[in-house]
């Protein structure tokens, strides 16, 4: 007999405010709800693939960034990958480097924060509406 087949379909990260949420990393993988209720909110990648859901938790508390001990510590990040418009292009070059800037610049413009300290230059560590850390990254 064959056990069954198990997929990670979603990724559910505590908030405060799951529309807000939403609204961050949908205008930032420029993806849309499909479900939503009003402590919470689905959306799926269009071309197929993880998902992200957003819950509300009353007694939420923010990640401090970097770790320090003794303060709530992040229990996850996400890791985004950036392609400039040119897949050909070359990502250690200054294509590689606007397209980073550029989606630093719509991440901060939708309501994130450039986190501290940034120590390699093909990654943009930014803070989401609800504290939680994600990395913007070239390779």
């Amino acid at each position: 007999m064959t056990g069954p087949t198990i997929r990670l379909a979603t990724v559910c990260l505590d908030c405060l405010d799951p529309h807000e949420m939403a609204q961050f990393y949908g205008g930032l993988l420029g993806w849309e709800s499909t479900a939503t209720e009003p402590d919470w909110v689905l959306m799926r990648d269009p071309e197929g693939g993880v998902g992200l859901s957003f819950q509300a938790e009353p007694g939420y508390v923010p990640p401090v960034w970097p770790e320090t001990p003794g303060e709530q510590q992040k229990m996850i990040h996400l890791d985004l990958r950036v392609t400039p418009p040119d897949p050909d292009a070359d990502l250690d070059g200054d294509a590689g480097q606007e397209a980073l800037d550029a989606a630093a610049r719509l991440a901060l413009a939708l309501g994130g924060r450039l986190a501290e300290p940034q120590s390699r230059e093909d990654l943009r560590v930014l803070l989401d509406p609800a504290g939680h850390p994600l990395c913007l990254f070239l390779h």
